[in-house]
């Protein structure tokens, strides 16, 4: 069922935490102002921060449709926006031209009408829908080029795509848009502007230990603690890549797989790989360093 838009940011927030996402109030702030002026958020942060479950959470708790466009190098029009249904396209022309058919505009007509339409995720995300304007995910749009970022300000700026064959077609109600970047280059400013921006920073221990208790219910309250800890020291190494929130809970759910109750540095050098993703990592942290985290976990704890 259909939800209607948060009136407050306390609203933004309660709406988030009905579906276990722990957001701070600067987030709540922005995603509020996003849906109430009907901009797209841009969320740039690092991997695993809970960027794109933003939108999850959003369709989920609007009762709204989640149309997702996966970008990566090469994206183009023809698999984020449409394409013509060129085999069926054929077969029309050929049975035409069996029937005796010559009318040439007419069954240019005929072909190039919606009925040969393929719609991918951007031009779907303006049609109308049921259950009120969807949530269009526009996810890693930084793994795309600068030529695929300049078609979208069409997108974002009216919310109409332009289809040569036949016409524009523009959003009656437009969609919410949450777009998010992992930051491997920068998104030209022209797209930035048309969008609400927040930056997703790895979230504090508080925090972090909040999201770990929703989201991983079954680990024991001193192993969440010490893991969370644990977490939170090792990303202030120097490490390749940090890791996010969403290995912590990988994490968590694998040493309560294996009946951990507390951190055991045996335990931690065997499972480094759920957490640590880069061999360089590992190497750098399993052995001494992971007993000395392991130590000054338990120091904390104590006091």
């Amino acid at each position: 069922m259909t939800r209607a838009l948060p009136t407050s940011i306390d609203d933004t927030l309660a709406l988030l935490a009905s579906a276990d996402y722990v957001a701070d109030r600067s987030l709540a702030t922005v995603l509020f102002l996003s849906l109430r002026l009907g901009r797209p958020l841009f969320l740039e942060g690092e991997a695993g921060v809970g960027k794109t479950e933003i939108a999850k959470v959003l369709a989920k708790t609007l009762g709204r449709k989640l149309i997702r466009l996966q970008c990566y190098e090469g994206l183009d029009a023809s698999a984020a926006v449409y394409e013509w249904n060129y085999a069926q396209q054929m077969m029309a022309i050929r049975l035409a031209e069996a029937a005796g058919e010559t009318d040439r505009t007419r069954l240019e007509h005929d072909i190039f009408s919606e009925r040969y339409l393929v719609k991918r995720p951007l031009l779907q995300a303006l049609e109308p829908n049921d259950g009120g304007a969807p949530v269009l995910l526009i996810d890693e749009l930084d793994r795309t080029d600068e030529a695929f970022e300049a078609y979208l300000l069409e997108v974002l700026s009216d919310f109409q795509i332009t289809i040569p064959e036949l016409g524009t077609i523009k959003a009656e109600h437009p969609p919410l848009v949450i777009i998010t970047s992992n930051r491997t280059r920068e998104v030209h400013d022209a797209l930035k502007r048309r969008c609400l921006y927040h930056w997703i920073d790895y979230p504090d221990a508080p925090r972090e230990l909040d999201i770990l208790r929703k989201k991983a219910p079954g680990a024991p309250e001193r192993l969440s603690q010490e893991l969370v800890s644990f977490v939170q020291r090792l990303r202030k190494e120097d490490l390749f890549k940090q890791p996010g929130v969403a290995e912590t809970l990988d994490w968590a759910s694998a040493l309560a797989e294996l009946d951990a109750v507390a951190l055991d540095p045996d335990l931690v050098n065997d499972t480094l790989g759920v957490l640590l993703k880069y061999q360089d990592d590992i190497a750098k942290i399993e052995g001494s360093k992971v007993q000395e985290i392991i130590t000054q976990v338990r120091a904390e704890h104590v006091l």
